[in-house]
């Protein structure tokens, strides 16, 4: 199984998808895309997810949106449980795409970061 966690709106998130779909998924695997912006992810999603990118929380949390700026998610003294509370309320942070298989996952930026699950 693969799981895709996508956002339609998103240039990146559209071309992992494609790329997925077009070139890496020879064997048809089932994939489910996951739209987290209309299904977030709680923080129990979210530590596994973390758990499987192998990353510090930080990396997953998109930086250039306003949210991170107003919630003050740069400062060092946050703990991982206030970056994923931060998370689960404001699913707009998360970075995407974020592909999963095999109890591995991958940020898909650049889109070709998916091929490491295919390897």
């Amino acid at each position: 199984m693969i799981t895709i966690y996508h956002n339609p709106r998103c240039s990146k998130s559209r071309a992992a998808c494609d790329l997925i779909t077009n070139t890496y998924n020879s064997a048809n695997e089932a994939t489910e895309i996951v739209e987290y912006l209309k299904q977030p992810l709680t923080v129990a999603e979210l530590k596994e997810l973390n758990a499987q990118l192998g990353c510090p929380v930080h990396e997953m949390i998109r930086d250039t949106e306003a949210e991170y700026k107003e919630l003050n998610l740069a400062d060092p003294s946050l703990t991982d449980a206030q970056l994923f509370e931060a998370l689960a309320k404001h699913p707009i942070l998360l970075q995407r795409p974020i592909v999963v298989r095999n109890g591995r996952a991958v940020i898909g930026r650049p889109p070709e970061n998916v091929v490491t699950l295919f390897a």
